[in-house]
């Protein structure tokens, strides 16, 4: 079973896609995460955004 990201990791993904203006695969792999993790931590961010 995967272990949980920490706050401040997911903050940092988040932080490099919407200010960064990196992609989320660029983003998970400067982070050491599956693409579909930083897809979906960004995904989410940006729906609770609207």
């Amino acid at each position: 079973m995967a272990k949980p990201l920490s706050p401040d990791l997911r903050v940092r993904i988040i932080r490099a896609v919407e200010v960064e203006g990196m992609s989320c695969r660029g983003a998970a792999g400067r982070f050491g995460v599956a693409p579909s993790t930083a897809i979906e931590l960004v995904s989410e961010w940006r729906r609770r955004l609207l």
